[in-house]
This record gives structure tokens, sequence and C-alpha cells, in this order.
């Protein structure tokens, strides 16, 4: 039985949870296989490990082991991907990603979409509130992520 979007989004957003409480950032991804079964979660872990590589969307990738092939995978990630995880997504061959939100950072869903990848963009309101919380309490630590 295949999972809603709305199920596979609710393990990536524990994961974002997680990684809030941890003193991290919260974003949370989850790579799910063709029949739902998830693979792999994972959190941004950027803090909480001093290294700058570890994306939610690496993690949850990383978790998941190798595969023969990931084209009918699906990465669900809390957070539009930034360039580094919209990489990993087309180096792979990702076939879908569903995001959780892109209002507070709108990253590569655009080109992976432009690029042959099956995109849903959710808007879900949990996902951009948390973001939008931890961005107030923790400018710093945010723009720090993302590079600026």
């Amino acid at each position: 039985m295949t999972q809603s979007e709305s199920e596979m989004l609710a393990v990536a957003l524990a994961e974002a949870r997680l990684g809030l409480a941890e003193g991290g950032i919260p974003i949370g991804a989850a790579l799910f296989g063709p029949a739902g079964e998830l693979l792999g979660r994972g959190r941004n872990r950027r803090v909480q490990d001093g290294d700058p590589s570890t994306h939610a969307e690496t993690a949850a990738f990383r978790a998941a082991g190798r595969l023969r092939g990931y084209g009918r995978t699906t990465m669900v990630t809390t957070l539009s991907p930034c360039w580094y995880c919209s990489g990993l997504v087309r180096q792979f061959g990702i076939g879908r990603v569903v995001v959780g939100e892109a209002r507070t950072f709108h990253g590569g869903h655009d080109w992976l979409a432009a690029n042959g990848v099956a995109v849903s963009v959710l808007d879900d309101a949990e996902c951009a509130a948390l973001m939008r919380d931890f961005i107030a309490a923790r400018p710093e630590l945010w723009y720090e992520d993302i590079g600026e």
C-alpha cells in the first residue's frame, strides 16, 4: 500500500522536530521506495555534528544505503531543497521530490522540475511555522546554513 504525501511528510516533520530539540536546524527528510516503504530518514545535523554536509536530504539518503537505482524513489523534505541537496537528487536520479514548504526558502525545486523530476510542493502550514519560528529565534544560524 502506497503512503500518501501527507503521511510521508509526517516522517520528515518528525525528523525536523528532533533536530530542533537537539539544538539544530529543523529540517527533516525521508527517502521512500516505489511502494511507499521507508528506506531512510534523517535531519539536518550540521550543528550537532559540526559537519556542514549533513543536510536532512543527505542524511536520509545515507540512511537508505546503496540501491541499484533511485528513479522510482521519492525524497520527502520539510523545506525546498538547497542547491547541494537538489544536486544529490539529480546526481542519483531520484524520480520524485515532495516539498513540505517553500515559503521560507525557495531552493532548487523549480530546477528539479525543469529537469524531469516530479515535484510536489505541499505548502504545509506546520512546516512553514516551524521554519518561520526558528528563523526568528536563530537568524544567525539560519543565515549560516544557507550561506548568507
